[in-house]
C-alpha cells in the first residue's frame, strides 16, 4: 500500500483556511492512513502550536534560489508557491505527495482517488483551466477587423521568463493548473521541474513560476500528465449549480457531478471572511441561495 501525504502550506492570513482544509480531509475515514504536512510560509509561533496536534510534519522552506529582494518584496507567502516541486525532498519517506493550496477543501472523496490513481501511474495528475464551463483562455486586442494582440497566462509570463519562442509555442495550450496535482516519488518529473522554476524565478516573476513551469515540462518537454475532469479541482471564479437535497456544490451542466476539491479562487475578500456569501443557483427548484464557498463544516473548534 502506497504511504501517502496532503501537503499544503501558507502564511498566517492563510491559517483559518489551512484548518478548514485539514477538518475536510479528515472527515473522511478514507484519509485515515494518510498523513498531512505544512509549508510554513509565514505562519505565526501561536499557529504553529495549534497545528502541530494536527499535522505530521511542518517545515520552513528557504527560497529555493537566490531571488534579488525588489522581486519577493517581503513576501514570505511566495515559497507556498515556488516551493511546491520540493516537497519531496521536505518531507522525504513518502511514495505519493498530493499538493492542495491552503485556500481549497475537500467536498468528495471521488476525485481524490482520481488523482492518486493518476500519480500511481507515474504521472503528474492534475487539472487545466479547461472546462465546458470555463469559458475563455486567451485575451484578444482588435485593430479593426483583425486580431492585433493575443494574451493568455503562458504567453504573458514566459516571454521574460523563458523567452520568445517558448511563450508562442505555449500560447495555445490551456493552463495546467499546480492548485493541486498528486505526483509519485519515482516520477521524473521532480527534478526538472525544480530546474525550471529555479529558471523562470531568475529571469521573470517569482509569482506564477511553478505553475508556468509545469506548463514548459508537460506540454513542450514531453513529461507524462493526467488531466482530470474540472469538477476534480474546480476553480471558484466559474459558479458552481448548488444542489439544495444534497448540501453539495455541483457542477452546471449535465451530468450535475459532485465537485471533490473547491478552490477558492477569484474571491479574495471570502478568503478572508467567511462570513462572506454570494449567490447560487440551486439545481432542484430552479431558485437562488446565498452561500459561501468557504468549507461549511467547520465551527473553529481543533
Amino acid at each position: 500500500m502506497s504511504k501517502v501525504t496532503f501537503v499544503g502550506g501558507g502564511d498566517h492570513n492563510y491559517f483559518p483556511m489551512m484548518l478548514e482544509w485539514i477538518h475536510s480531509i479528515r472527515v473522511f475515514p478514507q484519509s485515515k492512513d494518510i498523513d498531512i504536512c505544512i509549508l510554513d510560509a509565514g505562519l505565526k509561533p501561536e499557529q504553529l502550536e495549534i497545528l502541530k496536534p494536527l499535522v505530521d510534519k511542518i517545515h520552513k522552506p528557504d527560497w529555493p534560489c537566490d531571488i534579488p529582494a525588489y522581486k519577493i518584496r517581503g513576501r514570505e507567502y511566495l515559497k507556498s508557491c515556488i516551493c511546491r516541486p520540493f516537497i519531496n525532498e521536505y518531507f522525504p519517506g513518502y511514495d505519493i505527495y498530493f499538493w492542495m493550496d491552503a485556500d481549497t477543501w475537500v467536498q468528495n472523496w471521488r476525485g481524490i482517488e482520481l488523482f492518486l490513481e493518476g500519480a500511481n501511474r507515474k504521472k503528474i495528475a492534475l487539472t487545466g483551466q479547461v472546462d465546458r464551463t470555463y469559458p475563455r483562455q486567451i485575451r484578444v486586442k482588435w485593430l479593426g477587423r483583425w486580431p492585433w494582440k493575443v494574451r493568455g497566462f503562458y504567453f504573458s509570463n514566459a516571454i521574460k521568463a523563458f523567452g520568445f519562442n517558448t511563450a508562442r509555442e505555449l500560447l495555445p495550450y490551456h493552463v495546467l493548473l499546480a492548485g493541486a496535482f498528486a505526483l509519485h516519488k519515482d516520477a521524473p518529473h521532480w527534478e526538472r521541474w525544480q530546474e525550471l522554476v529555479k529558471k523562470a524565478v531568475k529571469n521573470g516573476k517569482v509569482f506564477t513560476a511553478e505553475q508556468l513551469s509545469l506548463g514548459v515540462m508537460c506540454y513542450l518537454e514531453g513529461y507524462k500528465y493526467e488531466i482530470l475532469p474540472g469538477w476534480c479541482h474546480w476553480l471558484c471564479q466559474f459558479k458552481p449549480m448548488y444542489n439544495s437535497k444534497l448540501n453539495k456544490f455541483v457542477e452546471p451542466f449535465l451530468p450535475h457531478e459532485e465537485v471533490s476539491i473547491l478552490h477558492l479562487s477569484g474571491y479574495d475578500e471570502m478568503r478572508l471572511d467567511r462570513s462572506i456569501t454570494t449567490d447560487f443557483e440551486t439545481l432542484n427548484d430552479n431558485k437562488t441561495v446565498e452561500l459561501s464557498y468557504r468549507y461549511p463544516d467547520f465551527d473553529g473548534e481543533v
